[in-house]
Parts: structure tokens; C-alpha cells; sequence
């Protein structure tokens, strides 16, 4: 564990004493905000930021802990076990390493390499990797025996081929080498499907895309998987296959004679046939857990009640522009106005002069743009603008402009257009979410970009620390907070939160803080824990 710990604080600069009282205190139970706001002696004055990062990593590194046990123990009860493989798994330090170590060993359905295997050929397989000059046809032939199979010279070469087309694909140090390929020189490419193109217009923009891996923003990733889901799109990950054969070459050949031209055949059938396909689905999943990182920690961005900040708020629009408004930190509207930044090069400039103006007219710390029709255009165009100091987020427009058509909006704003009522609902869901984040289920939250599309459970634990974050910064009143808002509580949860309901609605408001040790089940542990906020 020591090891764990010195590796934590030197990944998150921090010192290993700070880790160590950190993961003692997790451990025990404690949850982020209450070891952060009342434990600060025993970590050195960590952060939240600091201390849920130390609670994702030790997690980490116990599950890879977890994984390698299970290998180890696999390994041994198939009498595989060697000193060497034993120090080889010891040392991976991350879960697709350790992957890669088992995969030559992992039970596995039948392959061509394991019926040629059966037969007899590892030995010719061998001796051909091995590139020495010998008379391989006279080698083959020694290896024919139709009781196992092998009519020919040719068979007999041919189930070596596939023995060493296995053994190359199951190679550590190529398929390190070849997800590096992959990622550094990969496209990722989506066509539209024939015949799908006016059912799936929405995904216009992807008919027919290429783009490296490398620099494919997450949303555009989300987008075109989306999109292959929906069986409009074809999707497909492009590798450097001359570069990539060349490095199994340079890896593997080893002189020029007739066992080398063997192995070039088994290296261009183990690649297409089975190194590629496998590098392509791990290169999709390595870009979605990409996308879905980022996209999750955009949506928590977004979530996080920005609270008593100026806001500019942008109802997006192309042909009738866009609706700019300034609220103040209470959320009062200041100023509004209209942009046309898609409509010219002349419109463009005039726009940049307005946003320019009303940013350092009302001191703007924050701008939040609706999600709808021309919103991924418009914070490209605020973003370029480089205002300094400031935090520029999509919101969900759809509570928008239900607000914006009501009675309380036209009462609140008599003398304006229904879009800049809209303006002002974009800023205020901006300002405040969390009342309303805490009831819905994330997938119902339009704050993040395609949420639907992520994996879920990761998006649930990223909205819980937002939230339990947010609650626990600001504090509850007891009295009137909700169940859902109570289970945000450090040391409480859903259960408990009922518990201390119920207990308010039989026996009135609470009148002090440790009348809370009445509520049912609410011991010692979760009263140190809650008490304090």
C-alpha cells in the first residue's frame, strides 16, 4: 500500500503523508467535503479537488491490485506461473498492460493457432520464427500426419503461419507499440449509410468525415457514434496499415531466406486478421472513455451552481441573430442586446465590438449559451474572443423557453421580446441549477453534451460529487431542505434523509443540532459527519 501512496503524491504533487491520512480517513468513511472542510490538520489543508482525486486513484490502483490477484491466482492453478511472468505482472502499472501480459494465456474458444497447436506444429512454428537457414520443405514434411490432419508440406506450414500470426498479435511489447500507431496516425472515419440520408439529415455533417484520432473533440466523437447507433452512419477507424506492418517487420524479421518469407505471410495475415481488429475496438473504446471524460466533466462544470457571479447569456440564432443579455449577481436583467456573428464578415466584427463592450460594461464573469440551433457556432465565436477570466457554458435551452412564454415572465418583463425573456432563463439556469439537478435523473439534465450517450454510472458519480459538492459547501436548513437535497449530506444518503423527514414531520422543526442523534439509525459516525453542515 506504501507503494500506492508514494505514487499518488508523486503523480498529484502532494506529499505521501498527506495521501496516506487521506485514505485512512475515506476508509473510514469519511466522505470528500467533511475531510476537506474538518479534517484539514490531518491532510495538510487538502482541497475537495485534491481529495477526490486521491479517492479515484486509490481506487484505481486496488482494482488493478484486484485484477492481478485474479491473474496470478489463474496462472498458477494452470501451472504457467514462472518467476519471470510472475515479476512481468507485478510491475504493470496500468490495467491494459496487465491485459496484454495474460492475453497469450487466457482461456480462450478455439483458434486456428490452437488446432494447429493440436496438431503437432508449435515446434516447426518455432523453428521457423527463428530464421535460420534450413531446408524448410524438407522441416515441413517431417510434420505430416494424416491421422492429426496434415496431408501436406504446405498444411504444415501453413498451421506454423498460424501459431506465429497468434504469437505476434499476443505480443506485449507490439501491441504497446501498435495502440501508439493506432492513436498517433489513426483516422477515424464516418460515411452515411445508403439510403439513410434524409432520415439521418441531423448527422449532415458526418456523411462523409475523416479526421485523426488524435484531434477528435469529444463531442464530435459522441456525435458520430450516436449516429452509427441510430444505423445512419458507418463508423470506422483507419490505421497507418503500411507503417504498421512495417513495425511487426522490424520487429520480427530477422534475416532472408525462406523461413523469413514465412513469417512475413504469418505477419500480414496476424495483422489484418487479427492485431488490427482487435487495436481498432480498443482505439473506439480508448476514444470513447476520451469523449466520455470530457463530455462528463463538462456536464459537472455545467451542474455546478455558479452562484453570485454577473452573467451574459446568449439565446442562440443564425438568420434572426442572437439574443444577448447581462444579469447581475442576484440575476436582475441589466442590459440586452442583438448580435448577427453568422451572417457576414461585416456582422462579425460588429458583434465582437458588442460582446466586447457589454463584458467590460457590466464586468461579465461568466457566459452561458443556449444549447439549440446554432449554439456550437456561437461558443466557438464567443471562445474566440479570448475575454479574460471567464467561463463560457453551454446550457439546456428547453426550460428556456417554457419560462420565456409564461405569465411570470411576462409580468417580470413586460416590454420584452419572448427571446430575451428566454436570454435571462438560459443566465438564471446557469446561475442556479442545483434545486432542480437534484431531482432529475441525469439523462433528463440538458447541461452536459450528449449525456445519453455516455456511460451512465460515471455520469451518475461525476453529478454526485457536483451536487454533494455544491450542498456541502453552502450548507442545508434543516427544517426546510428536502430529502433529495438532504441526501447530498455528508454522511447521510437516501435512507437517512427519509429518516430525519419523517422524524420532523412527527415531532416539529428541530430546535438544535444534536437533536438529530434522535433520528432513527443516525449514529455516532453520520452525526460527526452531517453536524457540521
Amino acid at each position: 500500500m506504501s507503494t500506492h501512496f508514494k505514487k499518488i503524491a508523486a503523480e498529484l504533487s502532494v506529499t505521501e503523508k498527506q495521501v496516506n491520512a487521506t485514505v485512512a480517513l475515506l476508509d473510514e468513511g469519511a466522505t470528500v467535503p467533511f475531510i476537506s472542510r474538518y479534517r484539514k490538520e490531518l491532510t495538510g489543508s487538502l482541497d475537495e479537488v485534491e481529495v477526490a482525486a486521491i479517492r479515484d486513484r486509490i481506487q484505481q490502483l486496488r482494482d488493478l491490485d484486484k485484477r492481478r490477484e485474479a491473474i496470478l491466482k489463474s496462472l498458477t492453478e494452470m501451472g504457467k506461473l514462472t518467476p519471470a511472468l510472475e515479476a512481468q505482472i507485478n510491475a504493470a502499472e496500468t490495467m491494459m498492460l496487465l491485459e496484454d501480459i495474460y492475453l497469450p494465456y487466457r482461456p480462450k474458444r478455439k483458434t486456428r493457432a490452437t488446432a494447429a497447436r493440436e496438431k503437432g506444429l508449435q515446434s516447426l512454428a518455432d523453428l521457423i520464427l527463428a530464421q535460420n537457414r534450413i531446408d524448410l520443405q524438407t522441416e515441413a514434411e517431417q510434420y505430416i500426419d494424416t491421422e492429426k490432419g496434415v496431408a501436406t508440406a504446405e498444411e504444415a506450414l501453413a498451421g506454423a503461419r498460424d501459431i506465429i500470426a497468434e504469437s505476434i498479435s499476443e505480443d506485449t511489447t507490439v501491441r504497446t507499440k501498435m495502440r501508439g500507431l493506432f492513436v498517433d496516425k489513426g483516422t477515424i472515419q464516418s460515411k452515411v449509410i445508403d439510403g439513410k440520408e434524409q432520415e439521418g439529415i441531423k448527422y449532415k455533417d458526418y456523411f462523409d468525415w475523416t479526421e485523426p484520432v488524435r484531434s477528435t473533440p469529444s463531442h464530435r466523437i459522441l456525435a458520430m457514434r450516436r449516429g452509427e447507433k441510430e444505423e445512419i452512419l458507418w463508423l470506422d477507424i483507419k490505421p497507418a496499415d503500411e507503417e504498421a506492418v512495417l513495425l511487426l517487420e522490424r520487429e520480427f524479421i530477422k534475416g532472408n531466406n525462406p523461413s523469413t518469407d514465412q513469417v512475413r505471410l504469418a505477419i500480414a495475415d496476424g495483422y489484418k486478421r487479427l492485431l488490427k481488429p482487435s487495436m481498432e475496438t480498443e482505439v473506439r473504446l480508448l476514444t470513447k472513455k476520451k469523449a466520455d471524460e470530457e463530455a462528463i466533466r463538462v456536464f459537472a462544470e455545467n451542474a455546478r451552481q455558479l452562484g453570485q457571479k454577473r452573467v451574459m447569456a446568449v439565446d442562440p440564432g443564425f438568420r434572426t441573430g442572437c439574443k444577448v443579455v447581462c444579469l447581475d449577481e442576484q440575476g436582475k436583467l441589466l442590459e440586452n442586446a442583438t448580435i448577427y456573428p453568422h451572417t457576414g464578415a461585416g456582422n462579425i466584427k460588429e458583434a465582437e465590438k458588442t460582446i466586447q463592450h457589454l463584458f467590460d460594461k457590466h464586468n461579465i464573469q461568466a457566459i452561458a449559451i443556449g444549447n439549440g440551433t446554432a449554439g456550437r457556432e456561437t461558443e466557438v465565436f464567443i471562445r474566440s474572443l479570448n475575454l479574460p477570466g471567464v467561463t463560457v457554458v453551454m446550457v439546456n435551452e428547453s426550460g428556456a423557453s417554457i419560462y420565456s412564454a409564461s405569465d411570470v415572465a411576462r409580468e417580470e418583463f413586460p416590454d420584452k421580446d419572448i427571446t430575451v425573456r428566454g436570454a435571462v432563463s438560459i443566465g438564471r439556469r446557469l446561475m442556479d441549477p442545483l434545486a432542480e439537478l437534484v431531482k432529475i435523473d441525469p439523462k433528463s439534465i440538458g447541461v452536459g453534451q450528449y449525456q445519453h450517450d455516455v456511460d451512465q454510472g460515471k455520469l451518475q458519480t461525476s453529478l454526485d460529487d457536483t451536487v454533494i459538492s455544491c450542498v456541502n459547501a453552502v450548507g442545508v436548513e434543516l427544517n426546510t431542505a428536502s430529502k433529495q437535497i438532504l441526501a447530498y449530506i455528508s454522511g447521510l444518503g437516501p435512507q437517512l434523509a427519509q429518516n430525519i423527514v419523517e422524524y420532523r414531520d412527527q415531532n416539529g422543526a428541530f430546535k438544535r443540532r444534536d437533536q438529530l442523534r434522535k433520528v432513527a439509525r443516525l449514529g455516532d459516525k453520520a452525526y460527526e459527519q452531517a453536524a457540521g453542515f
